[in-house]
């Protein structure tokens, strides 16, 4: 294009530099608003209101059930769920910030046998939700498995002769959680690990500090704001998880709400709960934007050294592998082979047509998911970017709610106020034209969808935005000055360039909706089951060979954005100082 062949000469000529100062950027500022349509804003606040509309309907319908519902609460049940809770979320976080520090440091700071690999196999464990892994090692390590079964036939032990740990229990649940979300913390903490200069590490060394030493007074200080957002990622992924904690039968208020939903029928005590969660899960989204506010002010100042890494030999080598080889072997390959050992074993194949209807039914909602929420990212981001205002800023903020909310809490809090409007739409039809309209949204899979866009709206918009802040304002500028309106400069400028930003938020909410659970059980419409349903059904019959099956294909979804991302960590093996901030960048947008 020729808007993008001749920038610098084109903002030249209209009197605008690559810098512009406080007149050049009201002069675009001007511009934008003079050429930029009301439905556009009116679009953005529309997605906003979206995403806003669950926790609004939560607060109400919990606020209307009444005290003597909270009293009921606040004697029987709430207590066991914030105990549990609280010591999940404790345990989730000790052990994703140990596991995942350590690993970063040592695959950016040493050198051992293996470490190009176990860089990229170390964020693998991504790939499968932590109800899958629940559902493999429970075939292992209970009473009827291979490990349980072989002590026994060993030892000649009957099952009163000996203890076994658990696995169904809240130290199970625990364990899954860790395996699968210390590659939040391992990202964050390798990106900012890669972005320290060694002078302060040096210094320190020559100061007296030993190796240890260094590594806890300098390196973890410095990068402490990254290993706090992403265990702060960690944490609401472990509020927002139902399929582990209620196949080992853990009462979190994510599983309290599914129950006082569906098996108490009590609307008031679940909306409730919900708020409850919904509490816990925004103080926690706040202290995180606060990280990772922070984050970007950690810098190595102008004199930038990457440090050079020594190389471990004997023991130190072998301890670095085994440190950095267990997390990869229990959650990724053990799980993988007991799944596939399961799925063989079950004799059931994946192209009959009752799983070509699940996975029929995965691939819709997720791919008509992925392409509105995207769409809507778009929307608001393209919208802030010509109209940048307090208006645009605050809808963006309002439209990123969603990813500290559980799934469990936007399905209820969208059941209420589309069921009163269906409800009441039924009513005023049936009296006035004797037609029955029945549940018009609530029934169908369009609620599901604006669940799943609510839910995943900040991660296409975190993406999207990271890609629209690499390009040049002096573009849309030029494009100004050749005629383009605001959707011609969409459509034929930001869309081509920002097409790799796109694709990967695309990818990245797929997935999402292949893996979510709770909101699709609490939503689907009737006799409308995913793999992740049918795959938590089966496990919870017991029928964990069955389950397998479905399990593996949403394990072989989710490899996809996570061999993509590994493979741009793994090409910045000797990164300059530019091309750290990239990949940190690159890092920050996936995660």
């Amino acid at each position: 294009l020729p808007v993008l062949q001749m920038p610098h000469i084109l903002t030249k000529e209209i009197g605008l530099t690559d810098h512009p100062g406080e007149g050049g950027h009201r002069q675009m500022a001007h511009r934008a608003r003079s050429h930029h349509p009301r439905r556009l804003t009116a679009l953005a606040w529309l997605a906003a209101a979206l995403c806003i509309l669950p926790m609004a309907a939560v607060g109400v319908a919990a606020l209307g059930g009444g005290l003597d519902t909270l009293r009921s609460l606040a004697g029987s049940v709430l207590p066991r769920y914030a105990g549990t809770t609280a010591l999940l979320v404790v345990v989730v976080g000790i052990g994703t910030a140990v596991i995942g520090t350590s690993t970063a440091w040592l695959v950016t700071a040493t050198r051992f046998p293996g470490r190009r690999i176990l860089e990229i196999a170390l964020a693998l464990p991504l790939t499968y939700p932590a109800y899958v892994l629940a559902y493999a090692y429970t075939d292992l390590l209970d009473h009827p498995g291979w490990v349980q079964s072989t002590l026994r036939d060993l030892t000649g032990w009957g099952p009163r002769d000996y203890w076994f740990p658990e696995i169904r229990s809240l130290g199970g649940a625990a364990a899954m959680l860790i395996l699968v979300l210390y590659p939040y913390v391992y990202l964050l903490a390798r990106a900012a690990f890669l972005r320290q200069s060694s002078t302060a590490y040096i210094a320190a060394r020559t100061l007296g500090q030993g190796p240890w030493g260094a590594f806890f007074r300098v390196s973890v200080p410095v990068a402490r704001p990254a290993i706090a957002g992403g265990v702060l990622l960690a944490l609401m992924e472990t509020l927002a998880d139902y399929g582990t904690t209620a196949y080992f039968g853990v009462q979190t208020f994510a599983t309290g709400i599914y129950v006082s939903w569906f098996g108490l029928f009590d609307r008031a005590g679940a909306a409730q709960l919900a708020l409850c969660l919904l509490v816990v899960a925004l103080t926690l989204a706040t202290i995180e934007r606060r990280q990772r506010r922070h984050l970007r002010h950690h810098d190595a100042g102008r004199r930038f050294e990457r440090m050079e890494p020594p190389q471990l030999r004997g023991r130190a080598a072998a301890g670095a592998i085994l440190v950095c080889g267990l997390p990869v072997f229990f959650g990724f390959l053990l799980p993988t082979i007991l799944l596939v050992t399961l799925a063989w074993d079950s004799s059931q194949l994946l192209f009959t047509p009752r799983y070509l209807g699940f996975l029929q039914n995965s691939l819709t909602l997720a791919s008509i998911a992925a392409l509105l929420t995207v769409a809507a990212a778009i929307t608001m981001g393209f919208n802030a970017r010509l109209h940048p205002t307090r208006g645009a800023r605050t809808a963006m903020r309002i439209a990123g709610i969603g990813y500290a909310v559980p799934g469990g809490v936007i399905a209820v809090g969208l059941l209420f106020p589309f069921a009163a409007f269906d409800n009441a739409l039924d009513r005023v039809m049936e009296a006035n034209f004797g037609i029955d309209t029945g549940l018009l949204i609530t029934g169908s899979i369009w609620l599901m969808i604006a669940a799943y866009m609510v839910r995943f709206m900040a991660v296409a918009l975190n993406t999207y935005e990271s890609g629209l802040a690499t390009l040049n304002p002096n573009v849309d500028a030029v494009a100004r000055t050749l005629g383009h309106g605001p959707a011609p400069m969409l459509r034929r400028i930001h869309v081509p360039i920002l097409q790799p930003s796109i694709l990967t938020a695309l990818l990245i909410v797929f997935v999402d909706v292949m893996k979510e659970l709770p909101a699709t059980l609490i939503l689907r419409p009737f006799n409308y089951d995913t793999l992740a349903v049918q795959a938590h059904r089966l496990a919870a019959d017991e029928r964990l060979a069955e389950a397998a099956v479905p399990s593996l294909v949403i394990g072989a979804v989710g490899l996809i954005p996570v061999a993509i991302l590994c493979w741009s960590i793994g090409r910045e093996s000797r990164p300059t100082r530019n091309a750290v901030d990239a990949a940190q960048g690159q890092v920050q947008r996936a995660v």
